[in-house]
């Protein structure tokens, strides 16, 4: 909010001809008003800045989230390490965001593709940086980086975790998030200089920035490593790995379910903004209310259908699927959500559950094996929430939340320019993550730096890698037969086995 001004010469006028000295009573009053105007500009921004935090340590708090959704699809014999690897993503992660990444990803004033000032936030003007900011965006990049360890996980060699998590967080993210967040970026809806297709790219919260760049980063991964031991047998028929603990996957999902509403309302980054639309007067916290309801209900929808559609295509119940299924929703959701109707982000999340369903089919198909599946539900969802914006988007939250004028949803009425756009978003993440991230993993498979060997695998990376079990019993106690007593294995005892 701009500072209001006043003018002692032009108050002067207003006082009657018995007013002894009509400008210093003025100057009196202007000096009232300025102190009273620049305790509201105080308190706006003191707001703004605590609801941005507030945000960031909800978005921060997803790696939580990833690390018990990832500790719970993993067998026990590998739940120390990809704990560890969680923690060394936000790490790593944040020591490159902070050298590298801001400066990449919102180093203006710059070229369409790639920030060039702040490195290590050296030079960042005062007058228009933010510290509470750089949180923020630090938080969106080290999801992306969560979202590709889920990916690789149970046969990874730790180092190629490091090298990975660096160069996503400190390069790769950074530049997508430039061309579409950033004032500069060549797609960026906030460019009002050069528009794509006049239109801009709209993905509110990283359907595409996020969890496209995490899903397709992943894929390559676990393409180029290859399926676990025992993930398909000798004719190639699918075995299911099951992780060790379902209640890690459910504390997991809800620690996402509860950060995701600062991933997405607090995308807004300001709440004390007030905007007008026709002849009504809202503020942005009613955009930021809507946006959370559009949110839950996709994620609450894909749930639900992943519950029914899976009990059709299995026989049963699967509280594993339905935790995918929601947050299939919840990435799919990602990109609209500020922009789009309650009833669309229904449809939103319905769509996701059978994409995400598609997706996990297909990769049995393909022998591709991705223990969390990250890139089918960040990559195939994300790509989906990306569409879903162009076809859905509503003329009037596109004007509140971006400018009037802009092309929205094609099934609202607002033209193919958008999608067209938004089509683009897909072609170039899908490019850009391919050629950066594949070669990575390329040349780590290459230098035997990517897969641990097949009898550290078999043995279990916790007892192999990190000097002992997660738990007091090993995997091979979770398969005993009903009725015998377990018994507990001391670490010098255990021999490598198959599970």
């Amino acid at each position: 909010m701009a500072s209001l001004s006043c003018s002692p010469a032009d108050l002067a006028q207003f006082f009657g001809p018995n007013t002894t000295n009509p400008t210093a009573a003025a100057t009196y009053l202007c000096d009232q008003f300025t102190a009273v105007s620049d305790k509201f500009v105080d308190t706006n921004y003191a707001i703004d800045t605590t609801y941005l935090l507030f945000s960031a340590y909800l978005v921060f708090s997803m790696q939580l989230g990833f690390a018990m959704l990832c500790a719970g699809s993993v067998r026990a014999k590998n739940t120390m390490n990809i704990m560890l690897t969680n923690v060394l993503d936000a790490a790593a992660g944040g020591l490159f965001y902070y050298l590298f990444g801001f400066a990449f990803a919102f180093g203006t004033p710059s070229n369409g593709f790639i920030g060039h000032h702040f490195f290590g936030l050296k030079s960042v003007p005062s007058s228009s940086f933010d510290y509470s900011n750089f949180l923020y965006q630090w938080a969106f990049a080290i999801a992306a980086a969560g979202i590709t360890s889920g990916s690789i996980a149970e046969r990874t060699q730790f180092v190629a975790y490091l090298i990975y998590s660096s160069f996503l967080t400190g390069f790769v993210y950074p530049v997508v998030s430039h061309w579409f967040w950033s004032t500069d970026g060549w797609a960026s809806a906030f460019n009002t200089h050069n528009l794509l297709f006049k239109s801009g790219v709209i993905d509110f919260a990283g359907s595409g920035v996020v969890h496209m760049v995490g899903g397709i980063a992943g894929l390559w991964g676990a393409l180029i490593e290859g399926p676990r031991i025992g993930r398909f047998d000798h004719t190639g028929r699918s075995i299911v790995l099951k992780g060790h603990s379902a209640s890690l996957v459910v504390l997991g999902t809800f620690l996402l379910w509860f950060g995701w509403y600062g991933f997405n309302p607090g995308s807004f980054n300001k709440i004390s903004v007030a905007y007008s639309t026709g002849n009504s007067y809202y503020g942005q916290w009613s955009a930021v209310g809507r946006t959370a309801v559009t949110t839950t209900l996709a994620g609450c929808t894909a749930a639900l259908t992943t519950l029914f559609g899976k009990r059709i295509l299995s026989g049963h119940w699967n509280v594993t699927d339905v935790c995918n299924g929601l947050l299939g929703g919840f990435a799919a959701i990602t990109s609209g959500c500020s922009v789009v109707e309650p009833w669309a982000a229904i449809i939103c999340g319905f769509v996701a559950a059978v994409v995400l369903i598609s997706c996990n089919k297909l990769a049995e198909k393909l022998k591709f094996d991705d223990p969390l599946e990250a890139a089918q539900l960040h990559g195939g969802c994300g790509a989906w929430g990306i569409i879903f914006t162009a076809l859905f988007a509503t003329k009037e939250y596109v004007s509140e939340v971006y400018a009037p004028g802009r092309p929205y949803g094609l099934f609202m009425g607002g033209g193919g320019r958008l999608l067209a756009a938004h089509v683009i978003q897909i072609l170039v993440i899908i490019g850009w993550v391919s050629a950066t991230m594949g070669p990575l993993f390329f040349v780590l498979h290459k230098l035997k730096l990517l897969r641990i060997s097949a009898e550290d695998e078999m043995a279990g990376m916790d007892m192999t890698r990190h000097g002992g079990f997660a738990y007091i019993y090993h995997d091979e106690d979770d398969s005993l037969k009903p009725g015998i007593q377990m018994r507990k294995i001391e670490p010098s005892a255990v021999t490598p086995n198959s599970n």
